[in-house]
Formats: structure tokens, C-alpha cells, sequence
């Protein structure tokens, strides 16, 4: 079953889970038409292998470390720090430690 988005005017929590964050996994906050914003969380070791979406992309790290590989370059996120994407870009995040993150994805509707 499909966890509801959050619809407009609904605050959401995106507070470090903490001791929760064992046992959390990644969610679909809410979609819009032109925007999707989610909550990633990796345990340490885990990734997602590279990949590349049409719309511009942040990660906010919220808690943890996260490894992001952006055109065969590392960028390491610590709590705190974001990390912009581009259109298109190859990425692949890795987490150094359990971590939670912010993703937001511009959508693109097809030409």
C-alpha cells in the first residue's frame, strides 16, 4: 500500500530520525507536477548504483554521511551540507553511515 504525499499547506516533518533511523526507510514526502521531494535513507555500506533523471536535483544531508559520485568525482555530505545536480547528470550515492537525506527532483514533462 502507497504512503499518502503530503498536500499543500500540510507541514512535513524532515527532522534527523536519530535512533529511529535503523529501522526508517526512504519516502516519498510529495509530488507535484513540476517537483518531488523525498526523504532517502541508506544504511552505512548501501548505495544506489549511478543513474541520471531528466530535472535538476538536490541532497540535503540530514544526519549521517553520504558519498555522492558526480562525474567521476566524490563528494562526501556530511549533516548539514547539499550538494546541487544537474539535469541529467550520472550520480550514485553510497553511505558511509546510516543517513537520512532531502532529495528534491525538479520534474520535466516530455517535449
Amino acid at each position: 500500500m502507497a504512503l499518502p504525499h503530503a498536500s499543500a499547506g500540510q507541514s512535513i516533518d524532515v527532522q534527523p530520525l536519530g535512533e529511529r533511523l535503523a529501522g526508517a526507510k526512504t519516502v516519498a514526502l510529495f509530488k507535484a507536477q513540476e517537483l518531488e521531494v523525498m526523504r532517502l535513507v541508506l544504511p552505512a555500506g548501501k548505495s544506489l548504483p549511478p543513474h541520471q533523471v531528466a530535472g535538476e536535483i538536490t541532497i540535503q544531508c540530514i544526519e549521517g554521511v553520504l558519498d555522492v559520485t558526480l562525474d567521476g568525482r566524490s563528494h562526501v555530505l556530511r549533516a548539514g551540507q547539499l550538494l546541487f545536480l544537474t539535469g541529467g547528470a550520472l550520480h550514485g550515492v553510497t553511505a558511509i553511515e546510516d543517513a537520512s537525506a532531502l532529495v528534491t527532483i525538479a520534474l520535466h514533462k516530455p517535449s
